[in-house]
This record gives C-alpha cells, sequence and structure tokens, in this order.
C-alpha cells in the first residue's frame, strides 16, 4: 500500500469519525427536546414516573387542559400576544437599527468613530445591570402592564448587535453604487431605501428572525411587564402551569404548550433559513 492509500484512509477515518462524534453530540442536545415532545403525550401523574421515550400510555388531554389557559383567558390568546409583541419588534428593530445601520456604515458626521465604539461597548453590558433602572423608567411613564416597554425600545435601535450586524453587511457593499446613485440624482435618504435596503434583505432576515425568537422566548421582561393574563404572552403564560411550593403543577399542560409554542419557531425558522445562512456569512459574524 502506497502512501497515497495511507493518506486516503487516514482521511476517511478522520471524517468518519468527525461526523460520528457531531451525530451523537446531536443526539445529546436534541434529546430534551424529544423527550419533552414524547412526554406531552403522558398522563400527568406518569410524566416523571415513566421518563423513558417510549410512553406505556398515550393521551391528548394534556393538550386540551393546556388549551384552556389561564383565568379564563385561552392559549389561543397567549399565542396571538406573543405574535403581536413580535412583529412591533421586528418592525421597530429592522427600521431603527437600518437606519443607525446606515449612518455609521456610510454618512461622515462628527464622532462616528466615538459613538460606534460606545454602541459596541454596549454589547458587553449585561441587561441585568439596566433593570431596575429601566422598571423606574417604565414605571414612572405608566407603561407596566403593556406591551410599550418591550416594543418601543426597539424603535430606537437598543439592540447593538443587529446594528453591528448590518454595518458589516453594508460596509461589504461597492460603494461605487451609492456613488452611481448620486449621479442619477438620487439623494442620502434616496440611496439609503433605493440601494441599501434591497441589498441588505439577506442581513434584514436575520435580524428578523433573530428578533422573532428572542422576543418570543424571552421570559424575564414579560414576568417584569406583563401583569395581567390578558396580556400574558406564550413564556409569560407557561410559567402559570408550574405552582409554587405546596401548589399542584401542571406539568402535563406545560409540556403540551411548549411543544406547540415551538411549533411558530421551527417553522419560521425553516422557511427563512437560505436567508439566514446567507445574512451571517455576509456579515462577519463567522464562528
Amino acid at each position: 500500500m502506497g502512501p497515497g492509500n495511507n493518506v486516503k484512509t487516514s482521511t476517511v477515518v478522520r471524517h468518519t469519525l468527525t461526523h460520528l462524534f457531531i451525530i451523537v453530540l446531536g443526539l445529546f442536545m436534541i434529546y430534551p427536546v424529544v423527550w419533552m415532545i414524547v412526554s406531552s403525550f403522558k398522563p400527568n401523574n406518569m410524566i416523571f414516573s415513566d421518563p423513558g421515550l417510549i410512553p406505556k400510555a398515550v393521551t391528548i388531554e394534556n393538550y386540551i387542559t393546556g388549551w384552556k389557559g389561564y383565568a379564563g383567558t385561552s392559549f389561543g390568546k397567549f399565542f396571538a400576544n406573543s405574535l403581536l409583541m413580535c412583529t412591533g419588534a421586528i418592525i421597530g428593530n429592522l427600521i431603527s437599527c437600518t437606519m443607525a445601520a446606515y449612518a455609521f456604515a456610510r454618512l461622515k458626521f462628527a464622532g462616528r468613530g466615538f459613538w460606534f465604539a460606545v454602541m459596541m461597548v454596549t454589547l458587553m453590558l449585561p441587561g441585568h445591570v439596566t433593570i431596575v433602572p429601566r422598571y423606574i423608567l417604565f414605571n414612572t411613564f405608566g407603561w407596566v402592564g403593556s406591551y410599550l416597554p418591550i416594543v418601543v425600545p426597539k424603535f430606537l435601535a437598543t439592540d447593538a448587535f443587529f446594528v453591528f450586524l448590518l454595518v458589516q453587511f453594508i460596509r461589504s457593499l461597492p460603494k461605487e453604487l451609492d456613488e452611481a446613485a448620486i449621479i442619477d440624482g438620487c439623494g442620502k435618504v434616496g440611496v439609503f431605501l433605493r440601494i441599501i435596503v434591497p441589498l441588505a434583505s439577506p442581513a434584514l432576515v436575520t435580524t428578523a428572525l433573530f428578533t422573532f425568537l428572542w422576543t418570543w422566548d424571552d421570559f424575564f421582561n414579560h414576568l417584569l411587564y406583563l401583569t395581567t393574563p390578558s396580556i400574558f404572552s406564550v413564556s409569560r403564560a407557561l410559567r402559570t402551569f408550574v405552582g409554587d411550593a405546596g401548589a399542584v403543577s401542571n406539568w402535563g399542560g406545560a409540556l403540551a404548550m411548549s411543544t406547540l409554542s415551538m411549533v411558530p419557531l421551527f417553522i419560521l425558522f425553516f422557511s427563512l433559513q437560505k436567508y439566514f445562512v446567507q445574512g451571517i456569512t455576509t456579515t462577519g459574524i463567522k464562528g
């Protein structure tokens, strides 16, 4: 056997081991999700007494009781509330973050480098540091008990990650396109609306997808600001299935509604996967 065959054999073995490792790691990562889906079809008293993936008894009672919701509000209302919040957050981030990114990437103004550095520093600031001042501010405005504390900040480009992502994408676009548009009579606003926004669609889809995921899955902010059952989000409503110390917990309903809450995420991600990957790979955010 020649040295060429040895190299090919070692390459095949290395690739095989790599794929086996990835498969095993993937199975470990997906096991909790599979267990949750399977357990959502088990009777409530068998969820923890029968922890295997093959249930001894199957029922859809958990979905029926879980869909009834909490305090007279069905879980369909909670889904609608979450979709409303996510839609507002997506619109806010797309408008504000795109405008901020265009300013940092293309416009020249005093202190641009300084303010961009300040924005980047906020990426390193833990969100919990600003919880108390934000709550005091929103409570002063009378916004606690509404969606305003969750949606309004999105219209102020407070998510620096998306601004940075869009800045990287816009910087990758040839400036000759801007110059050609200006020669044809476009101003700064025209260049933004006619050139930058259409070409930045992959990054915009990535921004919209991440915004939806983070807003949909957020719990702490929803726990703080959504105080009335009629405006609960899905993540906030799931907490109502689990009682405090000494109270009865409806684990079956919680697992059933948690399973349903993943459906919009899967549909959105897989339907926009092509644009999501393209947006990530063209913004310098690759791992």
